[in-house]
């Protein structure tokens, strides 16, 4: 049986196998999306920087996914002791892809702007 935290491996294993390991950056903080200069309403690449050595990126695309993650723990939780931390969704979730998207003229709707979780006693748990 395969759990939730073997999937990750299995997948960026495929995706090395389909792609080329040459063509896989990782732990790349992008933080600015370009404009396309022929065409005002279409994002053209991204700037970014490497989280462990000195270089800087500048990727170009014929297409862009923004997919950033929502916003969570932006909040603080009404749990105390061991339950204040827990939360269904990863903590670095910051927000960055509405900033960004919002920057690069993207009307910004049907957004989850907070997640609002079922709350039980000393913690959290997912909705549904």
């Amino acid at each position: 049986m395969i759990h939730g935290e073997s999937y990750k491996p299995i997948i960026a294993e495929a995706a090395k196998m389909a792609i080329g390991e040459e063509n896989i950056y990782e732990r790349v903080f992008i933080f600015e999306l370009l404009k396309d200069k022929n065409d005002p309403n279409a994002v053209a690449g991204a700037v970014g920087f490497s989280v462990r050595q000195p270089k800087f990126y500048v990727f170009k695309a014929k297409a862009v996914l923004l997919a950033t993650g929502g916003a969570t723990l932006l909040f603080r939780p009404r749990s105390t002791g061991e339950a204040a931390g827990r939360t269904w969704y990863a903590i670095f979730d910051t927000g960055s892809g509405y900033y960004m998207g919002l920057k690069a003229g993207a009307m910004l709707t049907q957004f989850e702007y907070r997640f609002i979780p079922f709350r039980f006693k000393d913690g959290y748990g997912p909705v549904g």
